[in-house]
Order: C-alpha cells, then structure tokens, then sequence
C-alpha cells in the first residue's frame, strides 16, 4: 500500500501554488487517499480492490473576484498551473462582495487517534480473513453480501494569510446484509479509525442473528406505532436533520426546518445533539476545508434549538466565527456538521423493548429521501429486520413499512434514549454517534409485500 506524503512535503507542494504572481489571495486544499475494498455476496469474495487518489483544488482571490481550479497532479508543477488556471478564472467572474477573506493563522489541535499505520497498510488478505471470521458465524442455509474496506487519507489546507493544517486519517469498516430461510434478512455494520479495533465477526454474528429472527415476516396494516428505532435507524434521522436544519447559511436564508426557530424548545428534554470533530469515538479532521479550526457546538440542548455551524462566508452573513465547518469550495450549498453526536441516556434496547405496549423494534431505513424539508420530514423503507412489539416482548417479524414523518416530531416524542452509542453513516462524507430510541408514535404510511 502507499506510504503518507508528510507535512513537509505537501507544504512545499503547497508554497509553488501561493508563490501565484499577481493574486490577492490564495488557497490550497491537497488531499491524498488510498485504501482497499473487499466485497462479497453469496458469502463469497468477488471483487478486492485498492486505490490511490491525489488532488489540489486552489482557490484564488484577485480584485474581489474568486475563481478554483483543481487538479490530480500533487506536484509542484501541478499546483502550480492549477493556481495559474484558477486566476484566469477569477479575472472572468463576477466580483463577490461578501467574500470573508481565506483563513488566517490559527492554531489546530490535531486528536492523537486518527492515523493508524496498520489501517493505512492493511491487505487484501488480512481484509479477506476479516470476510471469512464474518462468514463462518453464519448458520445453515443462510448468506452475506457487503464489504470490508480499509481507507486512509492525508489533507492539508495552506493559504496565503499564512495558514497551514495537515492531519492524516485511516478508517475501517464492516457491513453485511445476512439472507436466507423463509423471508429473514439481517443487518449490522461497524466503523473504526482502527482495524485493530474492528470486529467483523461479532457483525456477522448480529446481522446473522436478526435474519435467523426475521423469518416468515407477517403482514401488518400501516398506521401510527410506538417504534424503538436501533442506532443504524436513528442515524439516518440525524443525518437527514443535519442536512436539512444545522447549516448555518440555510438557517439564515430561511431555507432550514429551524430557521426563526432558534432557543425554541421543539425536542424532548432527554435529546441533546452536538457537533464535535475532536471528540473520542468519532472521525474526523480537526479543521475544516477552508482552514479554520474545528470545534464544539451545540446544535440541541435539553430539546432547545441552540443554533447551527457556520463557514467563513456564512459567518459573516452572521456576524460571528466560522466554527470550522466549511466544505471544499466551490461550494452552494454553505457549511455542514460532518461529525455529529447524539447524547446517551440510560435506557438499553431490552428496556425500551419491555416499555413498549404494541409498537415495531426497527433496525434500519433505507431508500429515505426527503418531503417537506421545512417542516423535516422524510419518507423512507424499513429493511433487515423490523418486529412487532407487543405487552412488552417482541412477538414476531413483519414485512416493511414505508414511513413518513416529521425528524423534529419523532425526537419531540422520545420516551427513552439508549446508554450505548454506535457509529453509523447514511452519507458517504459524514457519520454520526447514536444511541437507540423510543418513540412513542411514528407514522408508517404503506406496507411492503416482503
């Protein structure tokens, strides 16, 4: 596998970008990643890959105009005529009256438990023996399909206020759907920033015990239910409230679900979410693509809406700090939280389970896109397990149910919040840390004949 550039390297790669003549201003983001994906279906391997990508996108300021260009050539001759390409294209464009200037010289505190070498260096048979202690948990009859993927990468951002970050990253991942029987599917998946840390025998050993418990899935009418929604369900609904509600451009354009709605109590008391790139347990850069410095915000505190994060740009709109959230540029769209946490409480499933009167244990959603984003709703699929709850006890599997609900409701409506968290993704650039639920109504709209 590739070994990392450095630091030092990619600063010098950097300086022949900022040496442009004749900008104002300039910005260099370099990214360097690599990594290897394994993938199985029919519980055999049929496809190892590995990759290496290397890229440059510079932005450049001249007259109050702004133009970026990008290339794949981490050379210096590389940034070089990406900087040259990037003032042509801002001496053609419209002067931009609310840029806020590139970042200046700041501090980053960098986490010490990103980068892990044998992550970065992992082979496709150490990732193909991860596959079989996954397959070899499954019984007679049964199936997986998924992946296992190690990844790791180096990104640095340099700018001519005199700003220079780097931080390198490695992640690891496993996920199955597990088939088979009459009808029964299974699904669990992990994440680590080490592969030491990672078990894909113990997902195995879940998505395997779900499908084995989902078999001969009854129908069930649609309607209104209690649900206790497991961490890969949950995370789909913080993921999607992200998009729709914590950027700060979109809450003061009036475009967000929270927009006028800021220090309203909209949630139950026992949800509190948060955005935190440093925090233990997450993955993530300490600085965000423009170069500014990570930190923590408070997105929902006890139920009250405490406000979103913000880029340089829409900072200013604001009148306050980036607090470190910016995307690569070109970018409409305005700043993102990548690294969200959902506080714990002190319920476990099996509690939210015996509390349940008659509702549906849940494991996941897929297929989910969005309805109304003002008011946050969102429609979507149950898959690879879902069960009837009943006085308590779990009575059987039922085919899926398509959803439609409100995120805001349903974390308004929170009976319990469970005490252990997982880390789950629903987009590719960002993953959040969740506990399970119980809500005691959510709203299923149709029902699946399988």
């Amino acid at each position: 596998m590739p070994d990392p550039i450095g630091s030092e390297q990619i600063r010098r790669i950097a300086e022949a970008a900022l040496e442009l003549p004749g900008a104002d201003g300039v910005e260099v983001l370099a990214v360097h990643d690599w990594g290897g994906l394994t993938r199985f279906a029919d519980s055999a391997i049929h496809q190892s890959t590995a990759r290496e990508d290397t890229a440059v996108k510079v932005r450049v300021v001249a007259g109050g105009r702004l133009g970026v260009a990008s290339t794949n050539d981490l050379t210096k001759e590389g940034a070089a005529g990406a900087a040259r390409s990037a003032l042509e294209l801002a001496e053609m464009a419209a002067p931009d009256p609310v840029f806020p200037g590139l970042a200046p010289r700041a501090e980053v505190a960098e986490p010490a438990d990103r980068f892990d070498v044998d992550t970065a260096s992992t082979t496709p048979r150490a990732r193909a023996e991860g596959v079989a202690a996954l397959i070899g948990t499954l019984g007679e009859g049964f199936h997986a399909a998924g992946a296992h993927e190690t990844v790791a990468s180096e990104v640095a951002v340099a700018t001519t206020e005199g700003q220079f970050c780097y931080a390198a990253t490695s992640q690891a991942t496993a996920s199955t759907v597990v088939s088979g029987g009459d009808g029964g599917t299974g699904y669990a998946e992990a994440w680590s920033a080490r592969i030491g840390d990672l078990d894909p025998e113990a997902v195995g050993r879940r998505a395997f015990e779900k499908a084995r418990d989902s078999q001969e899935p009854r129908d069930l009418d649609p309607g209104r239910y209690e649900v206790v929604l497991e961490p890969p369900a949950v995370a789909t609904l913080v993921a999607f409230l992200a998009y729709l509600g914590f950027g700060g451009r979109a809450i003061s354009e009036g475009r967000s679900c929270f927009s006028g709605r800021i220090g309203e109590k909209l949630m139950n008391d026992r949800i509190t979410i948060y955005d935190d790139a440093l925090a233990p347990g997450t993955l993530g850069l300490p600085f965000d693509f423009e170069g500014t410095p990570k930190r923590r915000v408070d997105l929902v505190s006890e139920g009250v809406v405490m406000g979103g994060v913000h880029d340089r740009r829409s900072g200013k709109q604001e009148g306050v700090p980036s607090t470190g959230h910016a995307l690569p540029p070109p970018n409409p769209h305005g700043p993102f939280p990548l690294n969200l946490f959902l506080a714990p409480g002190d319920a476990s499933v099996e509690d939210m389970i015996r509390d349940t009167e008659r509702g549906l244990l849940v494991t996941r959603f897929h297929y989910s896109n969005v309805v109304h984003p003002k008011e946050a709703i969102i429609t979507g699929m149950t898959r690879d397990g879902t069960w009837l709850v009943e006085d308590g006890e779990v009575r059987h599997p039922v085919k899926n149910l398509r959803f439609t609900h409100s995120i805001i409701d349903a974390l308004r409506d929170v009976e319990a919040v469970g005490s252990d968290t997982e880390l789950a993704s629903e987009f590719f650039f960002s993953a959040s840390r969740v506990p399970a639920l119980q809500v005691s109504s959510f709203q299923f709209t149709g029902a699946s004949d399988h």
